[in-house]
């Protein structure tokens, strides 16, 4: 009995192994570590393993236009998915959101205990933003300095990072002493100021199935693996909302 039992589970490691797959995920830069998280624990529970390609949602959208191998997408928006449907590219019906992100301001040289009076007095030098062309991230912090009527003095002291990351980077390194940049990026961090939610656009990040991995059950297995309890637990914990 004992080993039949181990034959069966034997059969059913090697027909997991038989039938995996590789799926290849475009992902927004803001959730790169948490998508990093995601890989192994997809890797358990299905057998399958992802590739991960991260850049701005913009950039990578443009990228799927081109043919580039992408089969899931995970955009910053809520724009880039609908788009990619409307326009032939994505699966109808596979559109959903998977994270709710929010917009903080970080330093690692300035004290943010008061964020918005920081911003209007102007003591710095440089702020860092995301490219907002192609960063939803960006967008939304040009909009909290658009609503804050800062946008004729912080203009000349914006260092653009061509991502989230970037922008980030940008606030690490001290080529900016403060940078907006996506809450989850700096979750137990000090010295961070979460932007009233009021001050921008929900940022809503949806994903999408490509009708390139339509036929790939890695690929529709990643997206189903995103709303399983394992895959919200972890999004959640890294200062995403998920509804």
């Amino acid at each position: 009995m004992t080993r039949a039992f181990f034959g069966l589970l034997l059969a059913g490691l090697l027909s997991t192994a038989a039938n995996a797959e590789t799926v290849n995920v475009a992902v927004a830069a803001n959730f790169t570590k948490v998508a990093e998280d995601l890989a192994p624990l997809f890797k358990a529970a299905t057998g399958h393993d992802v590739v991960y390609s991260f850049g701005a949602t913009g950039q990578l959208y443009t990228q799927i236009t081109q043919a580039a191998p992408f089969e899931v997408f995970l955009s910053a928006d809520d724009k880039r998915p609908a788009q990619a449907v409307a326009e032939g590219f994505g699966v109808e019906g596979s559109v959903f959101t998977y994270a709710i992100g929010a917009l903080a301001l970080y330093s690692t040289a300035l004290d943010l205990t008061h964020g918005e009076a920081l911003l209007e007095a102007g003591d710095f030098d440089k702020i860092a933003i995301a490219d907002p062309e192609t960063a939803p991230y960006g967008c939304a912090a040009q909009e909290v300095i658009e609503a804050l009527g800062l946008t004729d003095a912080i203009a000349p002291k914006l260092v653009t990072g061509e991502n989230i990351t970037q922008a980030l980077q940008f606030t690490q390194s001290g080529n900016a002493e403060l940078g907006f940049v996506a809450a989850s990026q700096v979750v137990g961090k000090s010295s961070v100021w979460l932007v009233p939610a009021d001050l921008y656009q929900p940022i809503r990040q949806d994903a999408v199935l490509l009708k390139t991995g339509e036929a790939n059950p890695a690929a529709t297995a990643f997206v189903e693996f995103l709303r399983s309890e394992t895959a919200v637990a972890v999004i959640e914990a890294s200062g995403y909302r998920v509804e």
